[in-house]
């Protein structure tokens, strides 16, 4: 196993609703919420936040390692695939090459340490 795949792994994920996405949003989310609290062995955070209006929400997560993200992916499916509202979603930390295979043409970008406390 190399180094980076015992690194945690952050990730965020933006969204903005079109008229009549907010609630399908929301009703997918449990569903969602509930799938990571009861399979996810390795996701140690894992948070929705709105904006006033609700029209707009960032989704904070984060893995215990690459192995950890790659369970969660496959617990999601095509449940996390059917979310509506996406703009963009970004990975912070230095995954495993399995994972960064995975990111090519996914649209997700790839974010690398550079400072921390």
């Amino acid at each position: 196993m190399n180094r980076s795949a015992t690194r945690e792994i952050q990730g965020i994920g933006r969204f903005k609703f079109r008229e009549g996405e907010l609630e399908e949003f929301k009703r997918l989310s449990a569903q969602l919420m509930e799938i990571v609290r009861s399979k996810d062995t390795g996701t140690l955070l894992y948070e929705i936040y709105f904006n006033d209006d609700q029209s707009e929400c960032i989704v904070l997560e984060r893995y215990r390692d690459s192995e950890a993200l790659v369970e969660h992916a496959g617990h999601l499916g095509d449940l996390g695939r059917a979310i509506p509202g996406l703009v963009s979603s970004e990975l912070l930390g230095e995954p495993s090459d399995d994972v960064r295979a995975k990111l090519v043409g996914s649209g997700v970008r790839l974010f690398t340490p550079f400072l921390s406390l």
